[in-house]
């Protein structure tokens, strides 16, 4: 069965007679966590030895087994799959039809829409597949306001704005970051731009904000520099690469804006959520340096080195750091052009 995007909390928290979840997607840290809510809701716990069971692609073929076999002590049995891939569509097929009671809860990576096992499971009447992908814009503000409300913590539109600018890449990285937040302000604060910037500022996420920007600027020596700190830091190659994706979407938005006669300025301003105000001088420049189909050009090739990172085995650090200084050093290209057109029409 299908879940329309508002079903699938209350889902999470009770799957009901569903018998097997398959979560797949970008965004890792929302697979994890989605999959911890439908272990609790189930098993009441992460790490009952009787009633949950933690396996890999390597124990694929205990997989039917496993959810074939009823608990010693009554409860119903979770077993959690991790790393997989459609080579499980054969064996889930079997465990729909044999009626397994156990929930089986599937966490993959990326699917395309032809996978096999994300179409069995939209048929399956006990069956479903759910999407994860990095929230960004309106929806990354509800979850922002949502978990500090939740704590007892308002926060205002500035620091709401700036937030969602530099959390989403990874659920589980954005909800660490929403808690540090919810300890500064403690019961019933509120949340100022300063105190974000405090808190998030010195991270990974600004970190690899400075390597975006110095990226799309042409300033490769910068994004070399800041991109190895936000490494050191903690950011990951593929949320290296999914943060990149995004703030080209949003050139490309802005671009568009720039095309239909707005100024670099205006269309920067008129961006929502808005570019943080340190950022648009930046933001304006960078501008001027791509065109729509050079965007269009390194979207793509930033999705291809994503996918090469989940499945050519080479070294993922190298894949992201190579994809986002080609972009660095094409926006540097874009900028000697410029100066060079300038200074020969003088």
């Amino acid at each position: 069965m299908q879940l329309s995007a508002p079903q699938i909390p209350a889902f999470l928290r009770d799957p009901g007679a569903c018998r097997v979840v398959l979560l797949y997607g970008d965004d890792s840290g929302m697979i994890g966590e989605r999959a911890e809510t439908l272990v609790r809701a189930v098993a009441g716990s992460l790490d009952d030895p009787f009633l949950v069971v933690e396996l890999t692609r390597d124990d694929l073929d205990r997989l039917h087994d496993e959810a074939a076999s009823l608990p010693l002590a009554g409860g119903r049995r979770v077993v959690r799959l991790r790393e997989a891939t459609d080579a499980v569509t054969s064996m889930v097929q079997v465990i729909l039809r044999s009626q397994a009671p156990a929930l089986v809860v599937i966490e993959g990576g990326g699917m395309p829409a032809r996978s096999r096992l994300r179409a069995l499971l939209d048929a399956a009447p006990d069956g479903v597949a759910i999407g994860c992908y990095p929230e960004q814009g309106r929806t990354l503000q509800a979850t922002i306001r949502g978990r500090l409300q939740a704590a007892g913590v308002g926060i205002d539109a500035d620091a709401l704005g700036w937030l969602t600018t530099q959390l989403g890449a990874d659920q589980a990285s954005t909800f660490a970051e929403l808690d540090k937040l919810i300890l500064y302000a403690g019961p019933n604060g509120q949340l100022d731009l300063a105190a974000a910037i405090a808190c998030v500022g010195d991270l990974a996420g600004l970190s690899l904000d400075d390597a975006l920007f110095a990226a799309t600027e042409g300033d490769v020596a910068m994004a070399d520099r800041a991109l190895e700190l936000a490494s050191a830091e903690g950011a990951t190659p593929v949320g290296i690469l999914r943060a990149a994706l995004m703030h080209l979407q949003r050139l490309y938005r802005a671009r568009l804006m720039v095309d239909s006669g707005m100024t670099a300025a205006e269309a920067t301003k008129a961006l929502r959520p808005p570019i943080f105000f340190r950022r648009t001088a930046a933001f304006t420049r960078a501008l001027g340096l791509w065109s729509l189909p050079a965007l269009t050009a390194a979207m793509a090739g930033l999705s291809r080195a994503e996918r090469n990172c989940k499945r050519t085995g080479a070294p993922d650090e190298v894949l992201s750091h190579s994809a986002l200084l080609t972009l660095a050093r094409r926006a540097a290209a874009g900028h000697r052009a410029g100066e060079r057109a300038r200074a020969d029409r003088h």
